[in-house]
């Protein structure tokens, strides 16, 4: 029999597992809901400093109270917040714990404090600032009934338990988010699984796409006691969904779940590493600094048309964005048509990167301009994925210069696990000021549902500030459908966008 071990995320006591603990014993595995010293009713703090050690003792104390002569098998489950305290207990009771499963939360690491975690950016910069002035003792107020979403999507989730919900929630002491876990990597051996909540940002598809990419430190993903699920839910499954979650609790115990591609040379290519589908020619990069050029023979200069990657991608990622098939192959069909085609690396390495990245293609921009064999009043900007976002500072204040824009599967507004509800990143708050700008928007019909939204959204603020709007529509398309998709359906869309863009810069 599984016995169930559940810590609850940030301002939350024990309470919010009721419904998912009942179901669980309801199939006949016996259920925890472990309360936190200082955040739950049940367990008041006896001292003025509460810490993350505190909760991590909190979580050795119930696996301790489970007989281990019992033959049950511990699983224990850490939501937001709350893995912090499970990986510490693990890594100490690792002979205990048969697994581990993430509830929608990140990976934690050794030395690193669980502030790193908190999805709100400018609330983890506050915070920073505190640590750093050493201000360590004290508490974070929980949020108000409509401040729940700085800390995730609250999808799914109806009002009344969400009014409850913020009834019961407690102060977090700030011990807890400053204190950094230590692990002494004896939790590494433990059978892990993650569950990922699609309507707060988080996909299976996504994790692959990340562990594609080939950073090293995300092939621990694809070991075979690695296992992963997906609930269409919000941030707070055992709210919005307490039946679903139990179930995949159950199968999760199991060894059951998803389990990731590896990367190596027999594992298929992955998407981004496929090749162009439309034939183009084998013009070699010049490469200047970040940036690489695609020149076509001949007199200059010439317009030039700036590919931006999407993101994040991991630092490690190996080859680099501006070497994948796909971008080379947009900057080859570029200069087949006699522009200079141009790929870049930002450095959008996590959501946090946004401004870096801003940065880092205005300076490539720049340079791109100063190139003698670049006509420097004729540029456009093609934005790709996650670096959708990046385009909101070129319609915001759009240079003369630039003579489109355009975006193929964008992400048009930060998704709530990002923590960016207060960032100018936002392109549909900035299209109004686009004035004359042309907007190239290549829509895929097969997109991830809460991506979409964005896309909408976006959509709809262009249309009523009257922006000019060039909707290049995918039916059947997959974000990403260049490499994934039959050739045969996505390329007229693709050669009709770039005929676009060649036309706003030529005419």
């Amino acid at each position: 029999m599984q016995v169930f071990i559940m810590v609850a995320g940030v301002f939350t006591g024990s309470h919010v597992w009721q419904e998912t603990a009942e179901r669980l014993v309801a199939a006949g595995s016996a259920a925890h809901a472990v309360p936190l010293t200082g955040l739950d009713p049940a367990r008041p703090a006896t001292s003025a400093h509460v810490g993350l050690e505190t909760h991590i003792e909190d979580v050795i104390a119930a696996i301790d109270a489970v007989d281990a002569t019992s033959g049950q098998e511990i699983v224990l489950v850490g939501h937001d917040y709350g893995i912090h305290p499970v990986l510490g207990a693990a890594d100490r009771r690792a002979e205990r714990v048969a697994r581990v499963v993430y509830l929608d939360c990140g990976m934690p690491q050794n030395g690193v404090p669980p502030l790193a975690a908190v999805p709100d950016q400018a609330l983890r910069a506050q915070l920073a600032e505190r640590a750093e002035a050493g201000e360590r003792e004290g508490v974070l107020a929980p949020p108000g009934v409509d401040e729940w979403g700085r800390w995730g999507s609250t999808a799914g989730v109806g009002e009344a338990a969400l009014e409850r919900l913020t009834a019961l929630a407690a102060p977090q002491p700030l011990g807890t988010l400053f204190q950094p876990l230590r692990l002494t990597g004896a939790v590494a051996a433990v059978p892990v699984t993650g569950v990922l909540c699609a309507r707060n940002g988080a996909r299976i598809d996504l994790v692959q796409r990340l562990v594609d990419f080939g950073d090293p430190a995300l092939a621990v993903l694809t070991e075979p006691q690695v296992t992963f699920f997906e609930l269409p839910t919000g941030h707070w499954p055992m709210l919005s969904c307490p039946d679903a979650l139990a179930e995949v609790l159950l199968r999760a115990s199991t060894g059951e779940g998803h389990r990731l591609r590896p990367v190596g040379d027999d594992a298929p290519a992955p998407a981004h590493l496929r090749p162009f589908p439309l034939d183009v020619p084998e013009l070699p990069g010049d490469r200047q600094g970040h940036v690489d050029l695609y020149v076509p023979d001949g007199d200059g200069p010439r317009p030039a048309v700036v590919f931006v990657h999407g993101g994040p991608v991991p630092a490690g990622a190996r080859p680099r964005p501006r070497e994948w098939p796909t971008l080379v192959g947009y900057a080859r069909l570029a200069a087949s048509e006699g522009m200079v085609g141009v790929t870049l690396d930002h450095r959008l390495h996590d959501v946090g990167d946004y401004d870096r990245a801003a940065a880092d293609i205005a300076a490539a921009v720049e340079r791109v301009r100063a190139d003698a064999r670049v006509d420097s009043d004729r540029i456009a900007l093609w934005f790709f994925s996650g670096g959708g976002l990046l385009t909101t500072d070129w319609l915001a204040r759009p240079p003369a210069w630039l003579r489109c824009l355009a975006a193929s599967y964008p992400v048009l507004a930060p998704l709530p696990a990002w923590g960016m509800a207060g960032s100018r990143f936002h392109p549909a708050r900035a299209v109004d000021q686009a004035g004359s700008l042309p907007v190239i928007l290549l829509r895929v019909g097969r997109e991830a549902p809460e991506i979409a939204a964005t896309v909408d959204a976006f959509v709809s603020a262009a249309e009523e500030c009257a922006a000019r709007l060039e909707l290049v529509d995918v039916p059947g398309g997959h974000h990403g459908f260049e490499t994934i998709d039959p050739p045969e359906e996505t390329r007229p869309a693709l050669e009709r966008a770039m005929s676009s863009v060649v036309a706003h810069l030529t005419g």
